[in-house]
């Protein structure tokens, strides 16, 4: 399913790059740096999570197909991969983040169907959920919850882009409510420790994207009235 997403997003995107008069030829250089950075890092962020766990079994740190991507390690390596792969390429970064949002909203919703099928990122036991054979239990489908959510946010986005009033709104349109969503569906999750005021780590950190983007929404708006 990642990699379902990773062609999808990439047709589509040479489209938009079209459409807005930029080569559309880097885009399947963009997407892949971008994917195999953000790969990398929600798996880095999720063996740091989980760290004596995968002392004790380091064959697993290879073993995604197991589950185990946490999306907030992948936000950071991936960002990073495209601000630099914007400035080498000479790109306009708020106005390609616009363009590109959408569609990270839209690989995420695919790539959580897979998690559906594997059976990681579980809710928790529900009367009325569906039977996952792998936890021999009903839970909530929360990978379901996730998918749904940001196939939503990718068509709102798609929306609002016309109308937005400066570059790079889009993109912290996504940050916040990709954030928001993650951490409204964490309370249905079971497969994550609390760690402080019933809250998990991984709501903890959306609550520290949500900052950052706000920040950045103030910082930009401003800039546009100066």
């Amino acid at each position: 399913m990642l990699a379902v997403a990773a062609l999808v997003c990439t047709f589509l995107l040479q489209k938009e790059f079209a459409r807005n008069q930029l080569p559309g030829e880097l885009i399947f250089d963009f997407v892949f740096w971008v994917v195999m950075s953000g790969i990398i890092g929600c798996r880095i962020f999720y063996i740091l999570l989980n760290l004596s766990f995968f002392v004790e079994n380091p064959m697993e740190i290879v073993m995604i197909h197991h589950g185990g991507l946490a999306w907030q390690g992948g936000v950071v390596t991936g960002i990073a991969a495209a601000l630099i792969f914007m400035r080498v390429k000479k790109l306009p970064v708020l106005k390609t983040l616009d363009l590109v949002a959408p569609y990270i909203a839209l690989g995420q919703s695919i790539g959580r169907v897979g998690c559906f099928l594997n059976g990681c990122c579980y809710g928790k036991p529900l009367a009325w959920g569906i039977y996952f054979p792998v936890h021999q239990a009903q839970l909530h489908p929360t990978q379901l919850y996730d998918s749904l959510g940001l196939l939503i946010l990718f068509f709102v986005l798609k929306g609002f882009g016309p109308r937005k009033k400066f570059d790079g709104e889009v993109f912290i349109l996504y940050l916040i409510a990709a954030s928001f969503l993650r951490f409204m569906v964490e309370f249905f999750r079971a497969d994550h420790t609390l760690i402080w005021e019933s809250l998990s780590v991984f709501q903890i950190t959306t609550l520290g994207f949500m900052s950052i983007a706000l920040y950045a929404y103030l910082h930009l708006k401003s800039r546009r009235r100066q």
